[in-house]
């Protein structure tokens, strides 16, 4: 068995990498897939998250490991020998110490949330992932609906030439709730409209797998 790596990159603090790393495990893991996560940001953010997911639900539902640049291959080749999925949070940075982690990835996602500023951070990291000749994919993140600025964001994310996701990720005060309270979106109640977002964003990105 070989899993399927998914590593979250943006040079840009603040994007939603974390979010979005714990809310794709939560779905896939409920969807019935057996899921690890890595966490190889100093931060440790996704560490906590899993350790108060564990604390509040006494098993989290997934492998969790850490690792530094120069043994995140080493982790991902051990984590896919025994999970489907194996979601890969990175520091907010764009340099050699990011390349292991695109190398390592079957998918590369670049979470943008609605700001120019961070459009204009995703092209170290697309940039990486091309001579790492690893595809990746630019993910609408904290998106307001019917807004200019949305608006503007997404026509200029698609004007890259980078692949962008059709399903955004809304602006959504649950998300920053559950990840504190170590849960994906999905696993509060009455958030329908999250559990469609991050559903949609799956099914699509499931056609970018390779294999």
């Amino acid at each position: 068995m070989s899993g399927t790596v998914i590593t979250i990159a943006q040079q840009k603090g603040g994007s939603g990498k974390t979010t979005l790393a714990v809310n794709l495990a939560v779905a896939l893991a409920r969807g019935g897939h057996s899921v690890a996560v890595l966490d190889t940001d100093p931060q440790g953010s996704l560490g906590r998250w899993f350790m108060t997911r564990r604390e509040r639900l006494g098993e989290a539902g997934m492998e969790f490991a850490t690792a530094s640049a120069w043994g995140v291959a080493y982790e991902c080749e051990k984590l896919a020998r025994a999970a489907e999925f194996v979601i890969v949070d990175t520091p907010p940075k764009a340099d050699s110490d990011l390349r292991p982690a695109l190398r390592a990835a079957d998918l590369v996602l670049v979470p943008v949330a609605a700001s120019h500023v961070d459009l204009w951070a995703t092209e170290g990291v697309l940039d990486l992932a091309r001579r790492e000749d690893t595809p990746a994919i630019v993910v609408l993140n904290r998106m307001r609906a019917n807004t200019r600025l949305g608006g503007d964001v997404t026509a200029a994310a698609r004007e890259t030439g980078a692949e962008v996701a059709g399903p955004a990720l809304a602006n959504r005060i649950a998300y920053a709730e559950t990840l504190g309270q170590g849960l994906g979106v999905i696993e509060a109640p009455r958030n329908a409209a999250a559990r469609a977002e991050l559903e949609a964003l799956i099914a699509e990105l499931r056609g970018h797998i390779p294999g």
